[in-house]
């Protein structure tokens, strides 16, 4: 790529943004001479895109949104982020599974060798109806599947939060397995060599370090299929996929103001203002909340352990609701 290319997408990409930039600070940000700018301007105005020059004491830039698409340019980042976005969506279940093929082909055959390479070291587990991904940097999604690839031993720092992603963690020693993308979160599922166990880490809080460590021979995923696996412990357990609290109960609201909150839940229409709905949760205490949530009468089917659960919740919200609030003074 060369250098005014280099310079024009990092342009585009600032214009993006915001919507205004003084003509100074552009110049500022891009370590050029407020002159370069206005040519760089005109060429990105060259290949279609519609940028206003706005008035003022400085005056600057705006980028509008064009009636024609322009030719879309995208630097190494960018490339990388969008071909995982879409590998990702081919297994979503939102209904975009073949589009996202085919554009992803599309990008893959237009990237160059060297994207193309890193692109393809990417392999990772796309969980149904993950909804996308996207909250952990490329670089470590790249550095964690390379490892997997390769069979090393993955050393890296583990943030207890992601808001403390910089500050340093507890080093971890595993042999990686498998990365998995699930609600917009990246997962390495590994074989942790300090607890001797299976271990779910979340991408964005790991930090890896370099050089990896000896090779591994990979163990068998417990139950032999990482999406099952990974699905089982969201659920709490280390076995089955499936909650350990399961009931079915008759929501006094139509089935279509129910479905789009009930995830996982099956939905059953009732008729206009009735629908019965199977679902699960870790506690039946957790299930009989979790069923509040759609704000009307239940009617339990099954079994009566959720029975005893609405009943406990009843009292403890009855007691909460006699304790006076404390006031601070």
């Amino acid at each position: 790529m060369t250098t005014t290319t280099s310079r024009l997408l990092r342009l585009l990409s600032l214009l993006q943004t915001r919507r205004d930039w003084p003509g100074s600070l552009l110049a500022d940000r891009l370590g050029i001479s407020p002159r370069t700018v206005r040519r760089d301007v005109d060429r990105l105005r060259e290949r279609g895109y519609r940028i206003r020059a706005t008035m003022g004491p400085e005056g600057g830039y705006r980028l509008d949104a064009g009636d024609e698409l322009p030719p879309l340019l995208f630097d190494d980042e960018q490339v990388i982020a969008l071909a995982v976005a879409l590998r990702a969506a081919t297994a979503t279940g939102a209904g975009i599974e073949e589009p996202a093929v085919r554009a992803l082909t599309t990008v893959r055959q237009v990237m160059p060798s060297r994207l193309r390479h890193r692109f393809d070291a990417l392999t990772f587990t796309a969980l149904p109806g993950g909804g996308g991904a996207g909250d952990a940097p490329p670089e470590v999604l790249l550095a964690v599947s390379t490892a997997i690839r390769a069979r090393e031993v993955l050393r890296f720092d583990y943030a207890s939060r992601p808001e403390a992603a910089a500050e340093p963690g507890p080093r971890r020693r595993v042999e990686p397995h498998h990365l998995v993308t699930s609600h917009g979160r990246w997962y390495l599922v590994a074989w942790d060599l300090d607890h001797e166990d299976w271990r779910l880490f979340r991408a964005d809080r790991v930090t890896p370090s370099t050089p990896t460590g000896p090779r591994f021979t990979p163990r068998p995923i417990p139950g032999g299929d990482v999406a099952e696996y990974v699905s089982a412990r969201f659920k709490g357990s280390a076995e089955h996929n499936r909650w350990p609290c399961t009931g079915k109960v008759v929501l006094h609201r139509p089935a279509r103001e129910v479905l789009p909150f009930a995830g996982d839940g099956i939905v059953e229409d009732l008729g206009p203002d009735r629908c019965g709905i199977e679902v699960g949760s870790w506690s039946w205490v957790a299930l009989a909340a979790s069923l509040n949530r759609f704000d009307t009468e239940v009617d339990v089917l099954h079994p009566p352990e959720l029975t005893r659960a609405f009943a406990l919740l009843a009292a403890r919200n009855t007691a909460t609701a006699r304790t006076p609030g404390h006031r601070p003074g």
